[in-house]
């Protein structure tokens, strides 16, 4: 990779070897046009369909959307950059970098934390669920979640970017990672970004513990239906969600708590691949292999796909005749 210039940095990818980084550059590639396409049939088969216009998915398409910035904030980069063999990155578009995805992690994290509250008032409070979950509740609440991002976005760029670095400007990583950007500081005037770091996590914490609280709720209330089909279709609408939750800050915890070595390892790979491409990948597949009316609502999307590209095309010969 060629060298970068004084006023960017040079993103060391995953492996100095062009064939293995073309090849994790095709693997990423593949991904990334699988989280394109699941997570826009989310959004247009919750956006089209008149039947899925619950809060759910009201929020799940949110979901999405947020999934759509916060892979594409880092791969379609990394994946030009090795097609290129050129790590350079200025520093506007790493100051991005990092905006979109501290905006995009903490507003999950808080998207995930009101869908949790969602499905707690639907399972234990059913009968004032209408009522607590209006239009205006909800509306505030994605509201509330784009909004927290912002602002946790503006501070990490703030923090971040004050600080006096020294040295080669030399990221180990595919993208301006936040950790990674700190060990270039000449002193310790990088504490005003752990600060913040530590505000965000315990947020985070804070978020986790009321989902931890919502699902022990949920969990009471479900093994106390008589019902075994409303068991399971509880189940079916929770454990994605649940499975979803410990994904993402499992994987995103251990990676920026863990000590970060000089040069990375498969280990590193591993948790940066989990935490960055995995969650907005495989979210939708979770969602819809699990949910029987995403899965209803994009057939009804494919057949009325279809019909119209039969009429279009039955048009079409009879004005070419």
């Amino acid at each position: 990779m060629t060298n970068f210039t004084m006023s960017g940095f040079l993103l060391m990818g995953f492996s100095a070897k062009p064939e293995l980084e073309i090849c994790y550059a095709s693997l990423f590639l593949v991904l990334y046009l699988l989280a394109l396409t699941g997570n826009m049939l989310i959004i247009t088969t919750t956006s089209l369909d008149d039947s899925l216009q619950s809060p759910m998915y009201f929020f799940l398409k949110h979901l999405s959307l947020l999934d759509l910035c916060y892979i594409s904030v880092t791969v379609p980069r990394f994946i030009y950059n090795s097609f290129m063999h050129s790590g350079n990155i200025s520093l506007w578009e790493c100051i991005v970098q990092c905006f979109v995805f501290a905006l995009c992690a903490i507003a999950e994290m808080a998207m995930l934390t009101l869908m949790s509250y969602d499905r707690y008032v639907a399972i234990c409070l059913p009968l004032r669920y209408e009522i607590i979950m209006d239009v205006r509740t909800c509306v505030h609440g994605v509201t509330g979640v784009w909004v927290s991002g912002t602002i946790s976005g503006v501070m990490h760029v703030a923090a971040t970017f004050s600080i006096h670095l020294c040295g080669p400007r030399i990221i180990h990583q595919f993208f301006c990672d936040i950790p990674q950007i700190l060990k270039l500081s000449c002193s310790s005037d990088f504490m005003s970004e752990v600060g913040v770091t530590i505000f965000t996590a315990l947020l985070s914490f804070l978020c986790f513990l009321f989902i931890g609280f919502s699902y022990l709720h949920i969990f009471s209330s479900v093994l106390k239906m008589p019902s075994a089909e409303g068991r399971a279709k509880a189940f079916s609408t929770c454990l994605p969600h649940l499975v979803v939750v410990i994904l993402f800050l499992s994987t995103g915890a251990f990676e920026y708590f863990k000590p970060h070595s000089e040069s990375p390892t498969a280990l590193d790979l591993f948790l940066t691949i989990m935490y960055t491409v995995v969650p907005p990948t495989f979210n939708p597949i979770i969602y819809s292999l699990r949910n029987k009316a995403i899965k209803l609502a994009l057939r009804k999307v494919i057949q009325r796909r279809e019909a119209l590209t039969s009429i279009h095309s039955l048009l079409r010969d009879k004005f070419n005749v």
